[in-house]
């Protein structure tokens, strides 16, 4: 039975994460025989629970790439997205990166989530600084120059650590920064005149 169910969902092996109506509609089962089925499978640890109805499986969490993290990041915690330094390093602008934490932004409170060794990171902002965030295949990520002033707000606060020297300024937008930057308290603001140097 277990080899004939596991058929069934294979392709489903690959994906990030899945959801109890994905079970549903492979095994042809109610969504309550689908919760009970997927929480066997965790026992069984063959499955990870992600949240309440979404998981992924076990034998895919290590192999997932960074932006399978950053569609997990964005499913976890609605509505948040992606930012500080995880979004710098996937815009090329740090070369460093915490290894198993995953960062983002969030309008609830700052919480992290640790699944499966693999932490989740939320940083709560107030709502007029939550913006310039785009979807970018199934995730909400920050724009480049945002990301970089999330990170300078957090700093200027210290709530966030930051490595300066790993920074490659060249690669952002100093004009749109400073467009961004004017609604942020000047604490914020005179960091980053400090740390761009302008």
């Amino acid at each position: 039975m277990l080899s004939k169910n596991i058929i069934k969902i294979s392709d489903l092996i690959d994906k990030p994460y899945f959801t109890v109506y994905d079970i549903s509609n492979k095994l042809g089962i109610t969504i309550d025989g689908a919760r009970v089925f997927c929480s066997r499978y965790v026992k069984k640890k063959l499955f990870i629970k992600i949240k309440q109805n979404y998981y992924c499986f076990y034998s895919q969490w290590d192999k997932n790439s960074l932006t399978d993290y950053f569609s997990i990041l964005s499913v976890l915690r609605v509505p948040s997205y992606v930012s500080l330094s995880n979004a710098l390093y996937y815009y090329g602008i740090t070369t460093q990166m915490p290894a198993t934490v995953v960062e983002g932004i969030t309008l609830g409170m700052t919480k992290e989530y640790n699944i499966n060794g693999r932490i989740f990171k939320y940083f709560k902002i107030k709502e007029k600084f939550y913006s310039n965030f785009k979807k970018e295949k199934n995730f909400f990520i920050a724009e480049k120059e945002k990301a970089f002033l999330d990170c300078i707000y957090l700093y200027s606060f210290g709530k966030y650590s930051l490595d300066l020297n790993a920074i490659d300024l060249n690669k952002i937008d100093i004009k749109k920064l400073k467009k961004l930057s004017k609604k942020y308290p000047n604490k914020t603001i005179r960091a980053m005149e400090k740390i761009c140097r302008i």
